[in-house]
């Protein structure tokens, strides 16, 4: 069974068949899925989401793009949002320097703030870095405790950042990009980090695997992301599929068992 560890299914592009989609995850073997919000409104449509489907449960949070948006009254009302039974983590959470949309030090202050949130409430963390890789490991060693644990989602740097997260206890989310031909980078990631420190994820509906690269992508296309991983670890794919569901049900399930699934 496969744990799908980042996903956006209140996004508009799966309006016309959510229901049926993710009826066919249940039936193919996607055991849980967190869906992850990036906006305030997006928490509402997570949640939601969470509620209306056992099998999903959700991640609250604000992207970095979205910080804007912040004050705190409506920090007040994100961190009421992280008591729901169906939430399991902070996120998606931290830094974006790429599309440049809010000031880089509004975005560290709003990622101080929630990465402050998920150790009161003892939740793992969900962290988006892009183009950003050496601000990101500075404010998370900034914040890091022992006790604070968490993925760095869609992990597009270097082996040697990925050693720091490691050491920090950090999972490594991989997804889609796994099976591009020119990921050269991050095959060496892969090649480095533990099986047991991976979670599969796809960032649905968007870095569809090959070969549906460019199309859609939802969590029906994860073993082709577990192939790619097992064919560089030199491991079955059926092995990579179990110990990463083990991974993301120890990060997302630790506090959460009384509402498990048998």
């Amino acid at each position: 069974m496969i744990f799908e560890s980042h996903a956006h299914y209140d996004d508009e592009a799966f309006d016309l068949d959510r229901d049926e989609l993710l009826g066919k995850c249940q039936e193919q073997g996607i055991e849980y899925i967190v869906n992850v919000s990036a906006s305030l409104d997006s928490v509402k449509t997570t949640l939601a989401l969470a509620q209306r489907y056992p099998f999903v449960y959700a991640a609250v949070g604000v992207h970095p793009d979205e910080v804007g948006g912040l004050d705190e009254e409506s920090f007040a009302w994100l961190k009421e949002q992280c008591a729901s039974p169906k939430t399991v983590a902070v996120g998606e959470i931290g830094l974006d320097y790429y599309w440049d949309k809010e000031d880089h030090e509004l975005q560290k202050y709003w990622f101080q703030r929630q990465l402050a949130l998920a150790k009161e409430l003892e939740l793992p963390i969900i962290v988006h870095s892009r183009e950003a890789c050496a601000d990101t490991l500075e404010e998370i060693k900034k914040a890091h405790t022992p006790e604070l644990r968490g993925v760095i989602h869609c992990f597009s740097y270097s082996p040697e950042t990925a050693q720091e997260y490691l050491e920090m206890g950090y999972y490594i989310g991989i997804g889609g990009v796994v099976t591009f031909k020119n990921a050269k980078k991050l095959k060496e990631v892969v090649k480095l980090v533990p099986v047991e420190r991976i979670l599969l994820e796809t960032d649905c509906p968007y870095l569809a695997p090959e070969p549906n690269r460019g199309k859609r992508n939802s969590s029906l296309n994860l073993p082709y992301v577990a192939a790619a991983i097992a064919e560089l670890k030199g491991v079955d794919t059926d092995e990579v599929i179990r110990i990463t569901n083990e991974n993301a049900k120890k990060l997302y399930f630790r506090k959460k068992q009384a509402i498990l699934q048998d």
